[in-house]
């Protein structure tokens, strides 16, 4: 039975990542009212778990009316247990009922990418359609997918197809996956290293390729190819009215990227996306995360999930 939505003026929203946790207050509009940001702790489950009750204390008060947090990690249907999380050391972890029981209010959890990808979905590029993919380019690649209009509960890794049969070494142990290619770190190792000394990252990378340098924009286009080699397949499955392409990586690239991405997409989508298709940067920037985890509170709070 779905209770009845419940008016509340905010909710505390946490989006994790290996290094950082971003909190924040966000109300029912998808507005960010109040941001704080510590560095993630990784060394055991009790930190991380110690980190997460700290950044909800900082902003408790009598104002929030549910907790919601989007996670690095695959999640076990239905209940939302955290089977695996990447980067951090979380295995078989029920936060919902632990973060229920501790604080006494309605907690929500999702996959980060898709916490981005329900919020560029509802208030973001992907206002007014029904069919969505997104991907987020940072340190690694994630993202979602809206189906018919409901966002896909799965593990929607997608910075896990394999683009390249036999590879590189992917981080989760694959070779060839998406996020050996397109990444933030991708482009810093090898691509800008090899081109600029030890020292250089995707920013070097993206910074020479800004000012002309052949050698780097050649390297962002090669990184846009791999893009839109999966979002070709993506395409093929999904159907996607448009492809959103975020995060931070994705935001400083996206001049030098998303045309590379859509010219090798449209080449490996069956017609008629292979003429139609649209990929288009993501809106809300690096609040996609907090946003999108507010919404999955107030999910919860309304006993929608």
């Amino acid at each position: 039975m779905v209770a009845p939505a419940v008016e509340a003026p905010v909710v505390i929203a946490l989006d994790v990542g290996g290094t950082k946790i971003l909190s924040g207050l966000v109300d029912r509009e998808g507005n960010v009212l109040e941001e704080r940001e510590v560095p993630s702790p990784g060394e055991s489950e009790e930190d991380v778990l110690a980190a997460f009750d700290a950044a909800v204390e900082a902003l408790l008060d009598e104002r929030v009316a549910a907790i919601g947090y989007g996670i690095p990690a695959n999640l076990e249907r239905g209940t939302g247990r955290i089977l695996n999380a990447m980067n951090l050391p979380l295995d078989d972890v029920d936060l919902i009922t632990r973060s229920t029981d501790r604080f006494g209010l309605p907690t929500g959890i999702e996959n980060d990418g898709s916490a981005a990808t329900l919020a560029e979905w509802r208030r973001g590029a992907g206002r007014g359609t029904r069919n969505l993919v997104m991907l987020t380019l940072g340190t690694g690649v994630g993202g979602g997918v809206i189906a018919d209009g409901r966002l896909f509960r799965g593990w929607a890794e997608l910075g896990h197809i394999v683009v390249q049969e036999g590879g590189a070494e992917c981080t989760c142990g694959g070779r060839g996956h998406l996020e050996m290619l397109a990444s933030g770190f991708h482009a810093g190792d090898p691509a800008a290293r090899e081109l600029f000394g030890p020292g250089a990252d995707s920013y070097v990378l993206i910074a020479n390729a800004s000012r002309g340098d052949e050698r780097a924009r050649e390297a962002l286009a090669r990184i846009g190819h791999s893009l839109g080699a999966a979002i070709g397949s993506l395409v093929n499955i999904f159907d996607p009215e448009l492809v959103v392409v975020g995060g931070g990586f994705g935001a400083a690239a996206e001049a030098l990227v998303l045309d590379p991405a859509l010219e090798a997409a449209r080449r490996e989508a069956v017609p008629p996306a292979s003429e139609t298709l649209r990929i288009v940067p993501a809106e809300l920037g690096s609040d996609a995360g907090l946003v999108g985890a507010g919404l999955v509170a107030f999910e919860a709070l309304d006993g929608e999930r």
